[in-house]
C-alpha cells in the first residue's frame, strides 16, 4: 500500500527532490512550503496524489492543521519529513539575537512543533515515521554557522530522547545528515558575511569556501531522495545515518579526536567522583 508523506520545506533543495521521488514511486504527498506557488507543476502532473499546503513550521496552528489536512484528504498518514530550514553564516560577533532566534525557531522548534502535531496520531496507530533532517552541523560546530549549528544540535538531542520514548509505540525515528549536496542551500538561500579582517581566516575563509564550492558539491539530490525512500521502507531504520562521502569522511574524523580527546583527560574528568570506600 503506497505510503502517506508529509514533507516540509517542499519547493526546493533536498525537500523538492524528495517529494517529486516520492510522487514518482507512487506514493501520496503533502508538500508543503511557506509559498506554494513553486509546486504547482506538482499538482499539474500528479493531481490527487499531492496535495499543497501552504505551511510556517513555527506556527503551531498551521502545524496541526496540516497534519488534519493531510489525514482528512489521504485517510492516513505514514511518514512526517522535517526538511525546513536554513542557515546563514556570519561570525557570533555579528549575529544579532533577532538573528539566532530566527534560525533556531525555524530549525529547531519548527522541527518540534511539527513532530508533536503527528505523535498523537502516530501512537494511536501504533506505527509512523518521523525523519529528521538535520546536518553535519549536528555533529561537527561549523565556523560561521553557530545559530544553525545550535539548532541541528538540538534537532539531533530532542530527536534521539524522542526515539527512546516513542520506539516502544511502534514509532520510528531517523535522524538524516546531508553533508553538500547541490541544492540553493549554498547559493541564493543563504546569507554571507564575512565579518570585519580578525575573522579573515575563520568565518571570511568560511564564507569564501562557500562561494566557491556552490555547484560543485558532491551529493545529487535525486540519489538524497533515493535514499531517504528506502530508509521509510525499512521496519528497522537506523537512529542516524550520513549522507554524502564528505560527511562520512568529516564525521568518522571528528568522532575519533572526540574519543581520543575524551580519553586523554579521562583522569581528571573521573577525579570529581566521591573517593570509593577502601577495604578494611
Amino acid at each position: 500500500m503506497p505510503k502517506t508523506w508529509i514533507i516540509t520545506g517542499s519547493s526546493r533543495g533536498l525537500g523538492r527532490a524528495l517529494a517529486e521521488a516520492a510522487l514518482a514511486a507512487g506514493e501520496k504527498v503533502a508538500a508543503t512550503a511557506r509559498r506554494v506557488d513553486g509546486l504547482k507543476d506538482l499538482k499539474d502532473r500528479y493531481r490527487d496524489q499531492v496535495l499543497l499546503l501552504p505551511l510556517d513550521v513555527t506556527n503551531e496552528t498551521q502545524a496541526i492543521e496540516a497534519v488534519t489536512s493531510t489525514i482528512r484528504t489521504f485517510g492516513r498518514l505514514d511518514v512526517l519529513v522535517n526538511n525546513a530550514g536554513y542557515g546563514n553564516v556570519a561570525p557570533v560577533e555579528d549575529t544579532t539575537l533577532e538573528e539566532f532566534r530566527a534560525q533556531i525557531e525555524t530549525n529547531l522548534f519548527g522541527t518540534i512543533i511539527l513532530s508533536k502535531a503527528v505523535l498523537r496520531y502516530f501512537r494511536e496507530r501504533g506505527a509512523g515515521h518521523i525523519i529528521q533532517v538535520t546536518s553535519i552541523a549536528g555533529r561537527i560546530g561549523p565556523i560561521g554557522r553557530a545559530p544553525y549549528a545550535a539548532a541541528k544540535w538540538g534537532v539531533e538531542g530532542f530527536s534521539e530522547t524522542l526515539a527512546k520514548e516513542v520506539a516502544p509505540l511502534g514509532v520510528k525515528v531517523t535522524i538524516i545528515e546531508p553533508g553538500g549536496f547541490r541544492t540553493d542551500f549554498a547559493g541564493t538561500s543563504t546569507t554571507l558575511r564575512e565579518g570585519g579582517p580578525e575573522y579573515a581566516t575563520t568565518v571570511g575563509e568560511t564564507v569564501r569556501f562557500q562561494r566557491h564550492y556552490d555547484g560543485k558539491q558532491p551529493g545529487d539530490p535525486a540519489r538524497a531522495a533515493a535514499v531517504v525512500l528506502k530508509l521509510a521502507s525499512m521496519d528497522h531504520p537506523p537512529l542516524r545515518i550520513l549522507l554524502g562521502s564528505d560527511a562520512y569522511e568529516a564525521a568518522e574524523k571528528n568522532d575519533l579526536a572526540k574519543i581520543e580527546l575524551g580519553r586523554r583527560w579521562k583522569e581528571l574528568s573521573q577525579s570529581t567522583d566521591f573517593p570509593k570506600p577502601t577495604d578494611t
